[in-house]
């Protein structure tokens, strides 16, 4: 191999500096890309945390909701026979659906708090994918199945939904007043 020459002749040292811009000027480029990839970043680690935090407080208790308040009301509230096998059925479908999207949830879990915390992570896009179908699907039946069956269940007596309501009221006001008052009840 010879040396190394510029169209002019040999190179020389000078023409060192000019090739090493080249390399500076390369590494700039990408350096000015990095402004339009901070918003996205930033956008993913705000929707990972939301949702580490959505799930937690309002999935999870609607789930346990659901099961201690609602599932139990309507069963009970059922009529002996067909209709209690029915709810039955149903209820426990739901409670598989919850324990499944629970399952899939846990499994994303350590990736989101990876995203969370903006550091590097493989989320599984078929697996954020296939809960958010999971959920679409237990939500779509629930709602066009199993709450009109429980409304009309518990709406045969007006002291069945009042019961409903004031368990839930009192799940919900319990922790509330523990934390204004403390231990002065």
């Amino acid at each position: 191999m010879g040396d190394a020459t510029t169209r002019q002749g040999p190179a020389t040292p000078v023409d060192e500096f000019s090739s090493c811009h080249e390399g500076i000027l390369a590494e700039l480029q990408s350096l000015s890309e990095l402004p339009a990839l901070l918003e996205p970043a930033a956008r993913a680690r705000h929707i990972a945390a939301q949702a580490l935090v959505f799930f937690e407080k309002v999935v999870l208790e609607h789930h346990g909701r659901e099961e201690a308040e609602l599932f139990p009301a309507v069963l009970s509230s059922a009529t002996a026979g067909a209709e209690r096998d029915q709810v039955h059925h149903i209820e426990q479908r739901l409670r598989d659906d919850h324990r499944s999207i629970e399952a899939e949830w846990a499994a994303l879990q350590p990736q989101l708090k990876r995203v969370a915390k903006g550091q590097d992570a493989a989320l599984d896009a078929a697996r954020v994918a296939d809960l958010v179908a999971r959920y679409r699907n237990h939500a779509g039946y629930e709602e066009k199945v199993f709450l009109p069956l429980a409304k009309d269940v518990l709406g045969r007596d007006d002291n069945h939904m009042a019961a409903l309501g004031l368990s839930l009221h009192l799940r919900d006001a319990l922790p509330r007043t523990l934390k204004r008052f403390g231990s002065r009840i």
